[in-house]
């Protein structure tokens, strides 16, 4: 997917290097250290016990809220400017803080990455998702180079889980060409909303 992007010229290198290169190394200091510090047993509500991984969930949640807000209620794609205006220190602090929070959730980051990009980096939101998706695909790609050397992988599972999110990828790039940036946004806006909505209810209930 981000190769098929990066010819279509969708993919903003220089924003995806300088985001992703901090962005690494915040979920490298949270999986690192700032996980093995938080106890498994947070504390009672009432007779409810909070534990490290429902927290993590309901943290999670609460950031695909504000995310959803801001991506739904934010400006049209026309109010952007054409030419990308690269704040490297912003940028670097958007990438280390996305980083660090999507270490602590042990979550890809799309949910994350895609909003602080239109947002904070004022990339359209196609150019986001594709420059997401290549930061993505390195992050994954480092990942299960250091996981594949320490644990089992179930190769079946994979291979299959594969195949199904490629056929996915190619259905949703000939789909994204009849679908314009400002209603992308929006709909990735709402889906998040609902996705944030569907676990908080889970975790809670």
């Amino acid at each position: 997917g981000a190769f098929r992007n990066a010819q279509k010229n969708l993919v903003d290198f220089r924003t995806g290097i300088i985001f992703a290169i901090p962005a690494f190394i915040g979920v490298y200091l949270a999986r690192k250290y700032i996980l093995n510090i938080i106890p498994e047993h947070l504390f009672y509500i009432n007779d409810f016990l909070l534990t490290k991984d429902v927290a993590i969930m309901l943290f999670f949640a609460l950031l695909m809220l504000v995310a959803a807000f801001f991506m739904i209620k934010g400006r049209n794609e026309s109010e952007f400017s054409e030419v990308v205006s690269y704040n490297y220190p912003v940028l670097i602090l958007e990438g280390l803080t996305v980083g660090l929070l999507t270490g602590i959730v042990g979550a890809g980051g799309g949910f994350l990455i895609i909003p602080a990009l239109v947002l904070f980096a004022g990339l359209k939101m196609k150019k986001a998702v594709a420059t997401s998706l290549m930061i993505i695909a390195i992050k994954s790609l480092l990942g299960f180079i250091g996981d594949i050397q320490n644990f089992d992988i179930e190769w079946n599972f994979l291979l299959s889980f594969t195949a199904f999110s490629v056929l996915g990828i190619f259905i949703g790039i000939y789909f994204s060409q009849f679908i314009e940036g400002h209603k992308l946004k929006k709909g990735f806006g709402w889906f998040v909303l609902v996705m944030s909505i569907y676990i908080l209810v889970k975790e809670i209930i």
